[in-house]
């Protein structure tokens, strides 16, 4: 009989420390779930912060926006013919 208490108190123990490793291990999955839902939003965030700047750059680029801004902000204009100076290798 002596026997069969040792053991069943080693299985009692073995069967807490089961349950509280179960625990552990789910509240770590929840943390981690937790941290990839904030990594994702970041990550989402910068997609759509790098789309918008992929924009912008082909706007900037754009001839007619490089004119634009040559005539209006910088006040440049295109100079006469007799101005222009073309040299050749």
């Amino acid at each position: 009989m002596n026997l069969q208490i040792v053991t069943l108190l080693f299985l009692l123990v073995v069967d807490v420390g089961t349950a509280l490793g179960v625990v552990y291990t789910q509240h770590q999955n929840r943390l981690l779930a937790i941290q990839l839902g904030v990594l994702e939003s970041r990550q989402d965030e910068r997609l759509a912060e790098w789309s918008r700047l992929q924009i912008e750059q082909g706007w900037l680029a754009d001839a007619s926006q490089i004119e634009k801004t040559a005539r209006g902000v910088l006040r440049m204009h295109r100079p006469d013919k007799t101005q222009i100076l073309v040299k050749r290798p």
